[in-house]
């Protein structure tokens, strides 16, 4: 349920931007979203598709680049995505990890007219 929170804040966003480029349309709008946020893009995509009715993002296409989770290991820095739910090393099995991807959640870009 927290699409809905997420997509509010989106829309907010991408009208005020258009805004103040003194746009009279949103055409696309370009998400970047990390697997471990949690968030699904095609309730996003319903979420925006509903909210934007009869403002100037109605009708814009919105593009998701999905960002896999990333790992680095804090005693030999190898890098790996992480799978299961007890996330070690795969090279020295250290418990030891820094996440330095998948938690993204920005837009990139916004196309107007």
């Amino acid at each position: 349920m927290h699409e809905m929170a997420v997509t509010m804040s989106l829309l907010d966003l991408v009208l005020k931007e258009a805004t103040r480029a003194g746009a009279s349309r949103v055409v696309a709008v370009n998400v970047v979203l990390g697997e471990m946020t949690g968030i699904v893009d095609h309730c996003v995509q319903t979420n925006f598709e509903l909210m934007s009715r009869n403002t100037p993002a109605e009708g814009a296409v919105l593009s998701f680049r999905n960002v896999p989770k990333q790992a680095r290991c804090r005693k030999c820095a190898h890098v790996f995505q992480p799978t299961g739910i007890c996330w070690t090393c795969p090279k020295c099995q250290s418990a030891e990890l820094e996440i330095i991807a998948g938690n993204e959640l920005y837009v990139e870009s916004i196309e107007v007219e």
